[in-house]
């Protein structure tokens, strides 16, 4: 009761100032007064590849979108926007519906675009003009479908806050990500490799269009991003100088303004840093509204280390010059944050501290990590000591659920990306000196160096994986039996159970629907079960204790 009073107040304090501070950020546009603003010509090709000048989109035939674009700020953008046009009215159409499942009142709908225009009214004061100008051409090629919610440009600027939203406002689990570096001693030929799995989950649709970006921008250095249609923030990178970022939530306080969404901040780490202190540098100047871990690879200094960055704090985590390896879960390591509050918390009730133990496990019996060993360590599916603990469990390093995993070589500027499902489909080679060395009298053709391809993993010819894509479907009629409190069909709860039968979530999820109906002798055995199991979180085992044990006092 005291927190839905709370989170009341708070909507009331936020109604009082909705209309304060809003009006110049709601009108507010990029200068681009001194960027090319003539209009792209897309040209069809045969075999779904589009041409705009010297810019080119094609699918490969592992279904991964490749997009190639030059020029300065606004020619990015427009070219971006037009060579992706249905990608991106689609990428849109998938996330808010996403909003309208999660909102579905029109009233609370209303509220929320209120809300977006309050938070949101110092967006444009934390992003560079470069970076706006990119954006305000790819809003261009938006829908209008979605005006009601905030006008085309604006529309597109929030969501490259999205991330930073969802993580600061509702601390949701929405990120889980896993990530390791390996250099010298640890790394098969000394080169420094690094290796991630980006957790990022907004419903199966948003992953399958997955767009890796080559961006030759007019300033800076060019790179690669792993992305999807419509977003020009890094969530994973590499530029042609052999520097990478990757992101990996931390726990956060909750702000009440919107500063510099952590992807932006990552993105011209990308273009505009060679070696870590650039890196640095860039970060340290950045005012973000969330926490986050960046993990940056370098080809000059050959090693990688882990930015930390908070509203009020920053850090930075090196390993010991014995130590050719550094590994990154969801939790800080610095000596400036790792005493922070948020962050033991964070230790002590997440899974960031078991999947951490997870990588020093799999390094351990790997002495020598080469891109095939990274690829086998990101689609590690079991527990500690190998231990099964159910397909889709947040404490695996494969969590099954991630919008990719990628693999990179700085030194040789070789980068691995996955195509579908999730990190386990063929992970497909890159090489960044040939994309950035071609002629525009090149054939377009795929980018990639399929001779260096991982295969796909063989998991995904196992009956297993088709009854964990079995039990994704029963899951979610799982949750819709419990939110209606429907009855379960005859034989649901047997086969709904053997389908995944070593995660704890489904004896759990029967327990609580017995518990509902006050069934309590068969609330009881799943509970008991549940608890056998490795579950998540902390709280989580908690409230199934709670739970049990109300159960044992109705049954007295």
């Amino acid at each position: 009761m005291k927190k839905q009073l709370s989170f009341s107040v708070f909507f009331l304090v936020i109604l009082l100032f909705i209309s304060c501070g809003t009006a110049k950020s709601l009108h507010h546009l990029p200068d681009l007064g001194l960027y090319n603003n003539s209009v792209p010509t897309v040209q069809k090709h045969p075999n779904q590849v589009y041409t705009s000048g010297p810019n080119f989109l094609l699918k490969n035939k592992q279904n991964l979108w490749e997009l190639y674009v030059e020029g300065d700020p606004l020619q990015r953008g427009l070219a971006e926007g037009a060579l992706t046009d249905s990608l991106l009215k689609k990428q849109e159409r998938v996330f808010f519906s996403r909003i309208n499942d999660l909102v579905p009142s029109k009233s609370k709908q209303k509220l929320l675009k209120k809300f977006l225009a309050w938070y949101n009214r110092k967006l444009y004061l934390n992003v560079t003009n470069e970076y706006q100008a990119e954006i305000y051409g790819i809003s261009r090629y938006t829908s209008h479908d979605f005006d009601n919610i905030a006008p085309q440009y604006l529309r597109t600027l929030y969501l490259h806050g999205a991330h930073d939203i969802g993580h600061a406002m509702q601390d949701l689990a929405l990120v889980g990500c896993s990530s390791f570096a390996a250099w010298g001693e640890k790394s098969e030929d000394g080169s420094l490799i690094l290796g991630r799995n980006f957790d990022f989950y907004a419903g199966d649709d948003f992953a399958k269009d997955k767009v890796v970006a080559f961006i030759k921008p007019d300033k800076g250095y060019p790179f690669m991003m792993l992305t999807w249609a419509g977003m020009i923030g890094a969530v994973s990178g590499m530029n042609n100088e052999g520097l990478t970022v990757t992101i990996n939530a931390g726990k956060s306080k909750i702000p009440l303004i919107a500063k510099t969404p952590i992807s932006i901040v990552t993105r011209e780490i990308l273009q505009y840093a060679k070696n870590i202190n650039e890196a640095i540098a860039i970060a340290k100047k950045q005012k973000v509204f969330v926490s986050e871990s960046i993990m940056v690879g370098s080809a000059h200094d050959k090693k990688a280390v882990l930015i930390e960055v908070s509203p009020n704090n920053f850090g930075v985590y090196e390993v010991p010059n014995s130590n050719d390896q550094l590994l990154c879960s969801n939790h800080f390591q610095s000596v400036e944050l790792k005493n922070d509050k948020r962050n033991l918390y964070q230790i002590e009730n997440s899974h960031s501290k078991y999947r951490y133990e997870k990588l020093v496990e799999d390094f351990s019996k790997h002495p020598k990590i080469n891109p095939v060993i990274a690829a086998e360590i990101l689609r590690d599916r079991e527990g500690l000591n190998d231990v099964p603990i159910g397909y889709g469990n947040e404490k695996a390093l494969n969590q099954m659920l991630a919008h990719h995993g990628i693999i990179f070589k700085p030194e040789q500027k070789l980068v691995w990306v996955s195509a579908n499902p999730y990190q386990m489909g063929e992970f497909v080679c890159y090489d960044l000196n040939k994309v950035f060395g071609r002629k525009d009298s090149d054939s377009i053709v795929s980018l990639a160096k399929t001779q260096l391809n991982i295969p796909a993993d063989p998991f995904l010819q196992t009956q297993a994986y088709k009854n964990y894509e079995q039990f994704r479907v029963e899951d979610r009629k799982m949750d819709s039996f419990l939110k209606n409190k429907t009855d379960l069909p005859s034989n649901f709860a047997e086969n709904y159970q053997s389908l995944n039968p070593d995660y704890w979530v489904v004896y759990y999820k029967i327990g609580q629907y017995f518990y509902d109906r006050k069934e309590y002798a068969l609330a009881k055995p799943n509970f008991e079960k549940a608890l056998t199991k490795e579950i998540t979180t902390l709280p989580a085992r908690k409230e199934i204790e709670k739970k049990l044990k109300k159960t044992n006092s109705k049954l007295q």
